[in-house]
């Protein structure tokens, strides 16, 4: 893989334009410092990924990682042909980590945050590898500002008012702490979703429980593009919406609407930076791009993204929704004759771009098109954070380096994210299967001895993930989460 140098382009008329990365079938050609960082680690140093692989295979260590990981950790795992490397979303991570467990891998390493790590370690051990250790990269706790939102008193306030209404039901984001799952099912009827199924959530739920009030949290951003989307589904046809689902029409969905509510004082500080300003100027110097947003959004831009996808030019969803739409628009360029090259808007945390880049060379390669390129566009808010070690905040606003990125290198990067290191990850395989180990009790998941209605923090708050996987498999909510729901709260029915 080469790098060409970045060539100059003008200002528009609001400043400098968003960094920017150009994808060929063997090239990269990155605009901005940004968009060079992210071309320096993905071509990562041959023998470091050799280490890598040496450790993960002497001692049978799986890993797990989010999109979101930096560049530097991306570009290794993805140039090491270990098999027991997944990279993707949230929901996928405790999946890969049970098949790992099924081919005998003796420990799994998670890098992400620590609702991650947590619901990794509750999902293995709901599926019978309890004996199987999970750690993190970092001995320290790996925090999340939309997590931690749910940990607030205004959260329990929320949720003791679904409880006094009647077949009420939770439908909490995973990206949740395992403390508050279980808080959460000890109130109230308890699912987990993720952005890539929080919508088919909420319309089965309409459908089997047909008076049920749904109450989703904490994302606010998110609640309110929910609220938005199944305004929208109304005003289609009944034709229409029983595409969407075949048990729904106009009036089901508005009784849905009616009964839905999200709670409204929780934020991602990443996606809290695709606001109006940088939306203004996505739609004045990007006219013609593909706008791919994450349903973590503010409002803003996610009209842009919704407006873009009811033709065909943009896509509403999670990491891997965004993955899946550009590796969709790829594979439509190389079947056209001539020279193209396509624009996309990446509305999410720009960890993304790794397994972008490799999906976008991997297609082009394949069909031996070098006349075709993708340009990812990284949107920058002024606002965006930077990390302040000396700082009792850890992370401060403010424009750190030219581009309005931070001192991680990132625009819209999650500074959470980035305290998992290449180093750590390095130390954490060296000490696994050596007396060494015994020194990571820091790096496993939280355990706490705390016990709700009777049953530990990890039983109840694995509870909402085991119905999430349940009707992840059926299509269809578990029959005892509807019978809790219909019986007008938790502590009844258990699974």
């Amino acid at each position: 893989m080469t790098s060409a140098a970045p060539t100059p382009r003008p200002a528009g008329p609001a400043g400098p334009p968003f960094p920017s990365l150009v994808i060929g079938a063997r090239t990269l050609v990155p605009h901005g410092s940004f968009a060079e960082t992210q071309a320096a680690f993905l071509q990562p140093d041959a023998a470091t990924v050799a280490a890598l692989g040496r450790l993960l295979e002497a001692h049978r260590i799986g890993v797990v990682a989010h999109f979101y990981m930096d560049a530097e950790l991306q570009g290794v795992l993805s140039a090491c042909d270990w098999p027991h490397i997944h990279v993707s979303d949230s929901l996928a991570m405790a999946d890969a980590a049970v098949k790992m467990a099924e081919a005998g891998v003796g420990a799994v390493i998670v890098l992400g945050v620590d609702f991650m790590s947590e619901n990794v370690r509750a999902v293995l051990d709901a599926t019978g590898h309890a004996s199987v250790p999970v750690y993190r990269a970092a001995a320290q706790l790996i925090g999340c500002s939309l997590a931690e939102s749910a940990e607030a008193r205004e959260y329990g306030a929320w949720l003791t008012r679904a409880a006094r209404t009647p077949h009420s039901l939770h439908v909490i984001y995973i990206n949740t702490s395992l403390r508050v799952k279980a808080m959460s099912q000890a109130l109230v009827p308890t699912i987990t979703c993720t952005s890539s199924n929080v919508v088919q959530t909420l319309l089965q739920a309409a459908a089997q429980i047909p008076d049920v009030t749904i109450w989703y949290g904490p994302d606010t951003y998110m609640g309110r593009n929910l609220e938005a989307m199944l305004a929208q589904y109304a005003a289609l046809t009944d034709a229409e919406i029983a595409a969407l689902h075949p048990a729904h029409g106009r009036a089901s969905l508005d009784a849905l609407r009616r009964r839905f509510h999200y709670f409204e004082q929780g934020v991602c500080i990443v996606h809290h930076l695709f606001g109006a300003e940088v939306t203004a100027q996505v739609q004045r110097d990007y006219p013609d791009a593909f706008y791919a947003a994450h349903l973590e959004v503010p409002g803003e831009m996610f009209a842009l993204a919704a407006a873009a996808a009811r033709h065909g030019r943009g896509v509403v969803g999670s990491t891997s929704n965004i993955l899946s739409f550009i590796a969709g628009k790829v594979a439509e360029a190389v079947e056209l004759p001539g020279a193209a090259r396509l624009r996309v808007v990446l509305g999410t945390e720009a960890g993304m771009i790794t397994p972008i880049v490799r999906k976008v060379q991997e297609t082009l390669r394949a069909h031996r098109r070098d006349d075709v390129e993708v340009e990812i566009i990284f949107p920058v808010a002024s606002e965006a954070v930077a990390q302040a070690p000396g700082s009792g905040l850890g992370v401060i606003p403010g424009v750190a380096a030219g581009e309005g990125c931070s001192t991680a290198g990132g625009c819209a990067t999650c500074p959470y994210m980035k305290m998992n290191s290449l180093e750590a990850l390095l130390r954490v395989c060296e000490a696994i299967g050596t007396p060494a180990e015994a020194g990571l009790a820091g790096h496993a998941p939280r355990r706490t001895t705390e016990t709700v209605d009777g049953r530990t923090i990890a039983d109840l708050g694995g509870e909402p993930i085991l119905y999430m996987r349940a009707f992840q498999r059926s299509g269809a909510l578990p029959d005892a989460l509807v019978a809790q729901v219909l019986a007008g709260g938790a502590g009844r029915p258990r699974a």
